[in-house]
């Protein structure tokens, strides 16, 4: 197994074991895809792909429902979307996603954090050319044919796929996300991630001793509540 998909995996394990973190970050980007755009995901694809995301970690329906009513409610707060850049220690390279109510604060937090880690923040858009965003979606292998599922996902969107440890995992473009989203339903696939990335144009590979320093910025950059989602061009 490569290094990315064991950093992948221990990743995957980690979240798991923070629920109480997860839940509350997937509330948050389903209230303001449902505030933007409207509260049915039919007509709403930020909204559906929130849900689907929330969905595969096992989010409960209940915790999905209140979240998209929090967006009409009267005590809305209207959060923004920025993101953070920056490198890790080794020079790793680090995109942070936020979802906040205040840039001020969120802008002091993530770069403290970098500071502390013995890293650094860009400019806004430095490493914007280094990750392509895409709609991935994982799910048990399945029975039939890798060969006959791709050329089922194709017309959906589908641009890569792969398979280790039991598991499938797709790739297409971020705009392809409700095309692979619908077939992959129709197919009747459990999905355990649903999600829009960003997905490192040039991996390079850490040795154990650097990943320890790199995950500890990781850990701090995911533990501030206005974070979304930390990538790396771990490879």
């Amino acid at each position: 197994m490569g290094r990315a998909f064991e950093y992948r995996k221990a990743a995957k394990m980690k979240r798991w074991g923070n629920m109480s973190r997860v839940f509350p970050k997937l509330g948050k980007m389903i209230t303001m895809a449902a505030k933007e755009g409207g509260e049915d995901p039919d007509m709403n694809p930020k909204l559906r792909s929130a849900i689907l995301t929330a969905k595969a970690q096992n989010m409960p329906k209940d915790n999905i429902e209140a979240a998209i009513k929090r967006a009409s409610g009267k005590d809305a707060t209207t959060m923004f979307e920025m993101n953070i850049e920056g490198k890790a220690p080794h020079g790793a390279l680090i995109f942070v996603e936020c979802a906040t109510d205040n840039n001020a604060r969120t802008i002091s937090n993530i770069r403290t954090c970098f500071g502390r880690g013995k890293g650094e923040a860009l400019n806004n858009g430095a490493l914007e050319f280094m990750f392509s965003r895409k709609a991935v979606f994982s799910f048990p292998t399945p029975a039939m044919d890798l060969d006959e599922l791709e050329l089922s996902l194709i017309d959906a969107g589908l641009e890569s796929i792969e398979e280790e440890e039991g598991e499938v995992t797709v790739y297409g473009d971020y705009t392809a996300f409700g095309e692979l989203s619908r077939a992959l339903e129709e197919m009747g696939f459990e999905l355990t991630k649903a999600a829009l990335e960003r997905i490192a144009n040039s991996p390079v590979e850490f040795t154990d001793e650097q990943m320890v320093d790199i995950e500890k910025l990781i850990d701090k950059l995911e533990e501030d509540e206005d974070v979304q989602a930390v990538y790396t061009n771990i490879g």
